[in-house]
């Protein structure tokens, strides 16, 4: 699929990689390293001139908020963004009046919060495109920033395996689970088995690896690791699991991603990757984030990219 050429996406959503196909992520691909070499050379067009994009915030963000707000608004378009203190979402106005109001002031929504059954209520009820900038559930645009920033170091990933340590049930575990199968990356969760996926989540995307020939495992032993291109953690305990601290270390203290862990890969060239932001001590050690291994901050630049082109895709503006 050749997105410049084609409006295939137009007033799509994205709530997960689950309602994509492994051609539509791998245009979004190409599109985001497009978009990346028009940033660098100073190529500034104005393609959401006459655009607005409500920005949905009920937790805290640096990346995403940053990303979606420059990507939108250097191009031109006017993005708004909105608290849980600016607006009625879900407390005197229902989550379904909000979507209706918002869908026919804005050309898309953007939603960062908690329950993922928001961001599809929003999608079924505002008629315009609503993306999801994080959830409990999924964090599409931060696995496809990863995806993005892996290529970016190896010539192809078929036959490459990334790895996930730490907590295999939070939403960027999930998400990039998803994305892998979809596009026939091996993928590994190390963790330990009472922060084990969902099963649910594993099934669907053992059948979508049936198709694409990723290998997925789901494993306790960091044994696991070797020969993997790539090792991705995240904080142990993500928001609004705050309470549950001091259970997350005494399970995960042994799962930090260091330097002896990632020489249990066995080879030299292994990327360390992280969403941000990292508890330095914690689930990474700081030599490591800080080392030459260290792909992070590429990884926050490619999210303005990767949110650029999802959204020019998504809203017809190619």
């Amino acid at each position: 699929m050749d997105l410049s050429a084609s409006t295939a996406l137009k007033g799509r959503s994205l709530l997960t990689w689950l309602d994509y196909t492994a051609e539509e992520i791998r245009a979004l691909l190409e599109l985001s390293k497009r978009l990346k070499g028009e940033h660098k050379r100073g190529d500034l067009q104005r393609r959401f001139t006459g655009k607005t994009l409500a920005l949905l915030f009920e937790k805290r963000s640096t990346r995403t908020r940053c990303a979606f707000e420059t990507a939108f608004g250097e191009e031109g378009g006017h993005p708004v963004f909105l608290s849980t203190g600016d607006i009625q979402l879900g407390a005197k106005e229902s989550i379904e009046d909000t979507a209706r109001v918002l869908g026919r002031m804005f050309s898309g929504i953007q939603f960062r919060g908690f329950s993922q059954s928001t961001v599809e209520t929003l999608a079924r009820y505002s008629g315009v495109p609503v993306y999801n900038g994080l959830t409990d559930d999924f964090h599409p645009t931060q696995a496809l920033a990863d995806i993005m920033t892996l290529e970016e170091n190896f010539s192809s990933l078929r036959g490459e395996t990334l790895c996930f340590v730490g907590d295999g049930r939070n939403n960027v575990a999930r998400s990039l689970m998803v994305i892998c199968s979809k596009l026939g990356v091996n993928f590994t969760i190390v963790s330990p088995p009472a922060l084990f996926p969902r099963r649910d989540i594993l099934e669907a995307c053992e059948a979508l690896s049936a198709e694409s020939r990723a290998r997925i495992r789901v494993s306790a032993d960091a044994a696991e690791l070797r020969g993997a291109c790539g090792i991705y953690t995240d904080v142990w305990a993500s928001m609004g699991e705050e309470d549950k601290k001091a259970e997350r270390r005494a399970l995960l203290s042994p799962y930090q991603v260091n330097s002896g862990l990632m020489e249990k890969t066995g080879r030299g060239d292994t990327v360390f990757l992280h969403c941000l932001p990292a508890i330095k001590g914690e689930e990474v050690s700081p030599e490591l984030i800080e080392g030459p291994a260290s792909r992070v901050w590429d990884e926050a630049e490619n999210r303005k990219y990767t949110i650029k082109a999802i959204l020019l895709a998504t809203l017809g503006c190619l």
